[in-house]
C-alpha cells in the first residue's frame, strides 16, 4: 500500500488450493441465491476541484463511510486531498467536493461525526513524518491535527470505538542498497485513545516494534508496518509486509502479544513468464507471502492478501491462526486461476507477482460472513463465504476499474464500495469508486467465462460455427502468441469458452498473427483477417481445420500503400466472396471515408466500396470500423465505433449496408441497426472502448463482444452481448 508506488457463473464455486470445484449456491436471503450486483461506477475526476483540468491525475485509494451509510470518503494521494461522495442513491453517486490537505493522505476511517485521515508529510525517506487529521464531516473543517512522528500507511478503528490503530511504516527507499532492509528510521504503531466523543480529549500512544521482538523475520531492526485491523476484543493485527511478518497487539495495554512469520508458499499451475503465452504450467517455489492487507475473520483467525513487495508475493490469500501463526487455509493457485477463467489474466505481470492480491476486507451480511479479496493487477474482487475460516467458499467475481485497493463493506446498506487507484487520462483509464449491492438480481458480469483453465482475452472477432446453431468462434489478437481459435457455447449463460485451437504456420509451428477477424468456412477451416503493423502486413490467411496456414492473400499494393497501422478489422464470407473492413480511411481517400473490400475467391480480384464514417469533435478521438458480417450475399453489417471509453464513449453502433453491383467506388448508404452503447452501459460498469466482434449465429441470433486488450491500459472486462434476432435488426 506504499504511496510511492504509484457475474457470476450460475453455479457457485468452492475454492481449494487445487482449483475450482462445484459448490453450493448462496442462500443469505432465504432459499433463493443472492449476488453482488454492480450499481454504479463513479469516476472521481468528476469530483475534482473547480477549474482543474479533467486530465489531471486523481485517485480513490482507501475509502470509509459515515455511520449513517450516506457519505463515502476517499483518499486521493495524487491530488493531495480527501474526496466526499453522496451515496444515498447507490445507482447515482454524487460528488460532494474535496478537502485539500498538506501532504498525501494514505488512509481514512470514521468515528461519529468525524473522519480520521492519516497524511504522509515526509520530506524524505530518511526524515519521515505524518499527521492525523480530525475532519468534521458536516462542514469538512479540520478540527484537530495530531503529529504522528512518522509516515503513516493505514488506520483502522475498533468495533468498541475505544481505540484506533495506525501503522507507521517509515517505508524504505527502493533506490538505496537495491531496496534492501534495514533502512532507518524503523516504523512502529500508534494507538489512538477515545475517552469521549470530543476530539480535543483524544490521545495517542506509541507501540515500539524493536528488533528483539521481531526475531525470525526478514529484517527485525526495520519493522515497516503496512496494514492494520482490529477485532471485537480490541486486538490489532498488523502486517509487516517487507518483513513477511504479522504482529498482534493488545490495544488496551499496548503490549505486543504475538509475532510470527507469514511463511512461504510453493504455488504450481500458474503463468510465470511474460512471454505473450497463457501458459499455466509454471510454479514459484518457497516464496515469502509478504502480506499487504489484513482483516480479522473473527477474534482468533486473520486473513491476509499476499501481494508481495520486495522478495515475495504468492498470488493468493491466506487464513492464519493469529495466536499460533499456523496456516489454516491458503488459496494456492486458485486466486490466480480465477483471473484466467474470467478473462482477466494480466500477461504483462506474469513474470512478476501475477494478480497481486492487495486489498482485503471481511464483513457479515444477513448472517453470512464474506471475505472480499482485490486483485491490483487483474482488476477484480473475489467474494468468498468464510463462515468456516478453514474452508472459504468462492462465490463471485466483481469486476472493477484498474487497481482496486480500498474494499469497504457497508452491511447497513447491503453494499460494498471498491475504490480503484490507477488513473491515466492519456489512455482513458480513470480512477473510480464502484458500488455493489447484495440482492437477488443476477449480475451482468461475467457474460463469458472459460472451461478447464483455458486462458483467454483480447477477443476482437466472432464467427458462426457452421452446423452448430448456438456455437461461435473467436480468435486472440496480437496481445497473445501464438494465436488461438476459441470455441464459444453461446447457449450457456454466461457464454462458455469450451475448446482452443492453436494456429500454426505452413510448417506446423505455432504462429502469432494480429488476427482481427475470423470467418469459419462452410467447407471446413477458417479465414483470418490479419492486421499489420504497416500497410503491407495486412492480409487474409486461410487455415485448414487443424489451424495450419495453407494460403495467404495480401491486400492490393495500392491499398496497402495507403494504410498505416489501422488496417483489416474484420473478415466475413458469403457465397464465393470474402469481405474485409479497413478500420480507417486510406491516405489517398477522402477524409472520413473508410473502405470495405470484396475479394472474389474464384477470380482472385478485389472490388472496393466507400463507407462514410461519423465525425467526432473530441480531441484525440477517431471513428473507425471494427467488424464486418455478411447478412446475405449483398448485405453487410458493420461495427462503427469511436476510441473512447468510460463516460466519454459516444459511438458504439452496428449499421447495415447494401452493396450495389457496380465497378465504381460507391459510398454506401448505411442504416442504423442497433446502438450498442446502452447495452454496454447496462451493467453500470466502465463502458468498454473496443466493441470489435460481431456475428450472426446459426440460430439467427446476433452476438457481439468487446476486446479487453489483454488487460493492458484497459480494465480488462469483456462484455459478450446478445443483440437479438438478425431478421429484426437487419
Amino acid at each position: 500500500m506504499s504511496r510511492r508506488k504509484v457475474s457470476l457463473a450460475l453455479v457457485t464455486l468452492a475454492v481449494t488450493s487445487a482449483g475450482l470445484v462445484p459448490g453450493t449456491a448462496a442462500s443469505a436471503h432465504g432459499n433463493r441465491p443472492v449476488f453482488w450486483d454492480r450499481q454504479a461506477t463513479y469516476p472521481v475526476f468528476q469530483n475534482r476541484p473547480a477549474g482543474q483540468d479533467a486530465a489531471a491525475a486523481t485517485a480513490a485509494e482507501i475509502s470509509a463511510v459515515t455511520e449513517d451509510g450516506k457519505t463515502l470518503i476517499y483518499t486521493d494521494a495524487l491530488g493531495k486531498r480527501v474526496g466526499f461522495l453522496d451515496i444515498r442513491n447507490a445507482k447515482k453517486p454524487q460528488g460532494l467536493g474535496t478537502l485539500g490537505v498538506d501532504g498525501e493522505p494514505t488512509s481514512v476511517t470514521v468515528r461519529g461525526d468525524y473522519a480520521l485521515v492519516v497524511v504522509d508529510t515526509s520530506a524524505s525517506f530518511t526524515n519521515p513524518s505524518g499527521v492525523l487529521l480530525v475532519v468534521r464531516v458536516e462542514d469538512r473543517r479540520i478540527v484537530r491535527t495530531i503529529d504522528l512522528g512518522g509516515q503513516p500507511d493505514s488506520i483502522a478503528i475498533g468495533k468498541s470505538r475505544r481505540y484506533a490503530a495506525i501503522a507507521i511504516e517509515n517505508q524504505r527507499d527502493e533506490s538505496v542498497n537495491g531496496g534492501d532492509l534495514p533502512q532507518a528510521p524503523a516504523g512502529f504503531v500508534r494507538i489512538v485513545d477515545f475517552p469521549s466523543d470530543n476530539p480535543a480529549r483524544w490521545g495517542v500512544r506509541k507501540v515500539e516494534l524493536p528488533a528483539e521482538k521481531l526475531q525470525g523475520l526478514t529484517a527485525p531492526g526495520d519493522a515497516e508496518p503496512e496494514y492494520v485491523s482490529i477485532n471485537a476484543r480490541d486486538k490489532a493485527v498488523v502486517t509487516l509486509q517487507e518483513n513477511n511478518g504479522i504482529v498482534v497487539i493488545d490495544l488496551r495495554t499496548g503490549r505486543v502479544e504475538n509475532v510470527f512469520s507469514a511463511g512461504t508458499a510453493t504455488v504450481r499451475g500458474i503463468d510465470v513468464k511474460n512471454d505473450g503465452k497463457l501458459d499455466l504450467t509454471g510454479q514459484i517455489t518457497d516464496v515469502p507471502r509478504e502480506p499487504d492487507a489484513v482483516a480479522w475473520v473473527d477474534d482468533r483467525y486473520v486473513a491476509t492478501a499476499n501481494e508481495g513487495d520486495w522478495k515475495g508475493g504468492t498470488r493468493g490469500w491466506t487464513v492464519f491462526d493469529a495466536y499460533t501463526g499456523r496456516v489454516v487455509w491458503d488459496a494456492g493457485n486458485s486466486f490466480e486461476n480465477l483471473a484466467v477463467t474470467y478473462g482477466l489474466h494480466n500477461e504483462g505481470r506474469a513474470g512478476k507477482k501475477g494478480t497481486e492480491p492487495e486489498g482485503l476486507a471481511i464483513a457479515t451480511f444477513h448472517g453470512t460472513r464474506y471475505a472480499f479479496v482485490g486483485s491490483e493487477r487483474s482488476n477484480f474482487v473475489a467474494v468468498y463465504d468464510i463462515d468456516n475460516p478453514a474452508k472459504p467458499v468462492f462465490k463471485q467475481i466483481l469486476p472493477t476499474t484498474n487497481g482496486p485497493e480500498g474494499l469497504l463493506p457497508i452491511p447497513s446498506r447491503d453494499m460494498l464500495a471498491v475504490s480503484s487507484e490507477v488513473d491515466d487520462a492519456s489512455v482513458n483509464v480513470r480512477s473510480s469508486v464502484g458500488l455493489f449491492e447484495l440482492g437477488r438480481d443476477e449480475p451482468g458480469f461475467p457474460s463469458i467465462v472459460s472451461r478447464d483453465r483455458i486462458g483467454w482475452g483480447a477477443l476482437g472477432a466472432l464467427s458462426a460455427v457452421p452446423g452448430k446453431p448456438s456455437q461461435l468462434y473467436s480468435v486472440t489478437d496480437a496481445a497473445y502468441s501464438p494465436t488461438r481459435i476459441l470455441t464459444i457455447d453461446a447457449a450457456r449463460r454466461p457464454a462458455e469458452i469450451t475448446t482452443e485451437l492453436t494456429v500454426t504456420d505452413a510448417a506446423g509451428a505455432p504462429v502469432g498473427y494480429d488476427a482481427e477477424g475470423i470467418y469459419a468456412r462452410p467447407q471446413g477451416g477458417f479465414w483470418l483477417g490479419v492486421e499489420g503493423a504497416t500497410g503491407d502486413g495486412n492480409k487474409l490467411v486461410r487455415l485448414d481445420a487443424n489451424g495450419r496456414t495453407v494460403e495467404t492473400v495480401p491486400l492490393p499494393q495500392d491499398i496497402a500503400a495507403g494504410l498505416s497501422k489501422w488496417g483489416i478489422e474484420g473478415v466475413t464470407g458469403a457465397g464465393n466472396s470474402l469481405f474485409v473492413a479497413l478500420q480507417r480511411e486510406l491516405s489517398t481517400d477522402p477524409k472520413g471515408i473508410a473502405r470495405i473490400g470484396r475479394y472474389d475467391l474464384t477470380n482472385k480480384t478485389w472490388r472496393w466500396y466507400g463507407y462514410q464514417l461519423e465525425t467526432t469533435a473530441t480531441p484525440g478521438d477517431w471513428i473507425g470500423l471494427s467488424e464486418v458480417v455478411a447478412v446475405d450475399g449483398n448485405t453487410l453489417a458493420v461495427i462503427e465505433r469511436d476510441k473512447l471509453n468510460g463516460p466519454n464513449a459516444k459511438i458504439k453502433r452496428v449499421y447495415s449496408v447494401k452493396l450495389p453491383d457496380t465497378d465504381a467506388f460507391p459510398v454506401l448508404q448505411k442504416r442504423l441497426a442497433v446502438d450498442v452503447l446502452p447495452h454496454l452501459r447496462a451493467d453500470n460498469g466502465w463502458t468498454q472502448e473496443k466493441l470489435e466482434g460481431l456475428t450472426i449465429a446459426g440460430d439467427g441470433q446476433v452476438y457481439a463482444i468487446t476486446d479487453n486488450d489483454g488487460v493492458q491500459d484497459a480494465t480488462g472486462e469483456t462484455v459478450f452481448l446478445r443483440l437479438g434476432p438478425a431478421r429484426k435488426l437487419f
